[in-house]
């Protein structure tokens, strides 16, 4: 034991960095980070979009780029930042796995630029920024049987040949009954609810007027599938 605890007090301190290459870093961090940022922000889709998130992917950067700076080489300095960052709790819900992928990004650029790799950070951010704009773009792994849920309420039951079956067919590429249930209280009134594969979205409104405007048809409710997988 005390061997090894005279192998660490012989450690040579951490290699000093100038005044200029902190401030490099530091910089660098800070640029890298608002382009990871910006990335983020061109690229995403959805309804859990946060300002705060946002700007806390700058600031990992140029947190890591100093916490990089603060070890250096020295073991015992990283085993004490351990220790002090093992007090933080971080109790924030993260919804998209995407977004835990953006957090890795801005914490590999900063170690990256904290240890004066300059060339890897540069490179590494542009490589990742391009990944995922490509990814964004060609909606790689998109896989949407269904994209949409329709809801309302009608004064009975549908029978063959109803308006409605035709107005879905006009707007969706497909669809699926789920459900058709009595309101009950001695109201016949019926709840349907379906599963819409709607080809253009940009049409909603023009389908909700077809709907609304069927005789009987009352409560009409749709939600896309972006909004069901984030509420």
């Amino acid at each position: 034991m005390e061997k090894m605890w005279q192998m660490l007090e012989d450690i040579p301190p951490a290699a000093l960095f100038s005044p200029v290459d902190i401030v490099l870093s530091l910089l660098l961090a800070f640029l890298l980070g608002q382009v990871i940022a910006w990335v983020y922000y061109a690229t995403h889709s959805g309804l859990s979009y946060s300002r705060s998130f946002v700007q806390s992917l700058v600031m990992i950067t140029v947190v890591l780029s100093m916490v990089m700076t603060i070890i250096g080489n020295n073991i015992i300095t990283a085993v004490g930042l351990m220790g002090a960052l093992a007090i933080v709790r971080f109790r924030n819900i993260i919804k998209d796995t995407r977004d835990i992928a953006f957090i890795f990004c801005a914490l590999v650029v900063g170690m990256a630029t904290g240890s004066q790799r300059y060339m890897t950070a540069i490179v590494g951010t542009c490589i990742l920024c391009l990944i995922a704009v490509y990814l964004h773009l060609t909606g790689f792994g998109t896989h949407r049987p269904h994209n949409a849920f329709l809801r309302f309420s009608y004064s009975g039951h549908m029978g063959p040949g109803h308006p409605i079956p035709a107005i879905l067919r006009r707007f969706c590429g497909s669809f699926t009954l789920i459900s058709a249930q009595d309101s009950g209280y001695g109201v016949s009134e019926v709840e349907y609810a379906y599963q819409l594969m709607i080809r253009d979205a940009t049409r909603n409104e023009e389908m909700l007027s077809a709907l609304k405007a069927v005789e009987g048809v009352d409560n009409v409710s749709l939600t896309m599938q972006e909004q069901l997988l984030e509420v």
